[in-house]
């Protein structure tokens, strides 16, 4: 779950990180009343999940309250890279004098966490990082050594920072990696940190992203859930503990277990490519044990996104026998149309794997006119495609 700047600066006061604090107006008019709170010149910044915010209009200082209301009516309501700004943070505006970049990261690749750093901050750290690679310093961090205060001083040496806030930037670094194990984060990031006239070091702008895998072990973090911002069929498939992902295609995609879905999206795309460039809707994996209510509430899930135009179930029996899934496919049919909602839709159906043969003949025996067998994968993504271009 990505935060938003005002989310992710709370979760640094809470740790110690040096932060600013703000506040969160949704209405341009109440603007004017928390820039009046603030006995100094405002920055009115757009909250939305996706960075280049400045570039696009969506942060500005502010000399007056009255100022910030004109800032915030053109702020509001704002699309930043295909996110509207329903929020802004009025905030204090701090005189600065240097600029820094600093982040925490899991990286799966190497199966650690690491460090980033740069004296350069302020700007994308991507174009950075492609440019002058050299002024971005990477340091691999040991999962069970974690940051102290001298792996903090190793990072701020390898980024070359400044001897006079050497040490305020290491201790910062040792506060925003407990941010970032405390809260079982994957991104923790500041841009900029910078160093103010008086050489204080200040975290001005905050990236979190949380892993939705820990929550149980985190309650609180529920609040921090954005639900206007939550795409509803994902929502939906949530509430139902199905592990969804919308995407932008047209065939729906359903299968038991993440790697054979991930291969399923693949042979997707490439037989779409000869029908009409048909894509993937969706990730969809409904695990070991394909019951009929699952079935129902996947199908229930894909099939509410307008998109789709037909649904490809790919199901190799393991642990669960095909001819099990092939009656919760059946009954998943009966369920939904008892619900109202009567499937219409083509479904192509491959099974494989342990009781296929079985599956198969339950399902012919069904006699449903929306279902059509497939024997194998590359073939049942193109049937999947075609009818979806159709």
């Amino acid at each position: 779950m990505d935060l938003y700047e005002y989310q992710a600066k709370d979760l640094f006061a809470k740790h110690g990180v040096p932060t600013q604090s703000g506040t969160v107006v949704h209405h341009h008019d109440d603007a004017h009343g928390a820039a009046s709170d603030i006995d100094n010149m405002v920055v009115v910044k757009a909250q939305v999940k996706v960075g280049g915010r400045g570039k696009a209009g969506g942060v500005k200082l502010a000399k007056t309250p009255e100022e910030a209301v004109e800032h915030a009516q053109n702020i509001l309501g704002l699309d930043i890279k295909g996110h509207t700004v329903k929020k802004i943070l009025i905030t204090e505006a701090s005189d600065i004098e240097e600029e820094y970049y600093v982040s925490f990261l899991l990286d799966r690749s190497n199966r650690n966490f690491l460090a980033m750093a740069s004296v350069e901050g302020g700007m994308d750290i991507e174009e950075v990082a492609a440019t002058k690679p050299e002024a971005l310093a990477k340091v691999a961090i040991d999962p069970i050594d974690g940051v102290d205060l001298a792996k903090a001083q190793e990072i701020v040496a390898a980024a070359n920072f400044p001897a006079d806030v050497a040490d305020k930037v290491a201790d910062v670094l040792v506060t925003l990696w407990q941010t970032f194990v405390n809260e079982d984060a994957t991104l923790v990031e500041v841009n900029p940190l910078v160093k103010d006239p008086a050489g204080n070091i200040l975290a001005l702008d905050g990236k979190v992203t949380l892993d939705d895998n820990a929550s149980f072990r985190h309650k609180d973090h529920e609040a921090l859930v954005d639900i206007e911002a939550e795409d509803p069929l994902e929502l939906k498939a949530k509430e139902k503990g199905l592990n969804y992902v919308k995407l932008d295609g047209s065939v729906g995609i359903i299968g038991n277990g993440a790697g054979l879905v991930m291969s399923t999206l693949d042979v997707v795309a490439y037989a779409g490519e000869k029908h009409g460039d048909v894509k993937p809707a969706n990730f969809l994996d409904i695990g070991g044990g394909a019951s009929a209510q699952v079935m129902a509430d996947g199908l229930d899930v894909i099939l509410g996104d307008e998109q789709v135009k037909s649904v490809f179930v790919n199901v190799f029996g393991g642990i669960t026998a095909c001819d099990a899934v092939a009656n919760g496919i059946v009954q998943a049919l009966n369920l939904l149309a008892d619900s109202g909602t009567p499937v219409t839709k083509p479904l192509v159906v491959r099974l494989d794997g342990n009781n296929a043969a079985e599956g198969r003949a339950i399902l012919k025996e069904a006699g449903l006119e929306i279902v059509e067998l497939v024997d194998t994968m590359d073939g049942a993504a193109d049937r999947a495609a075609e009818l979806a271009n159709a």
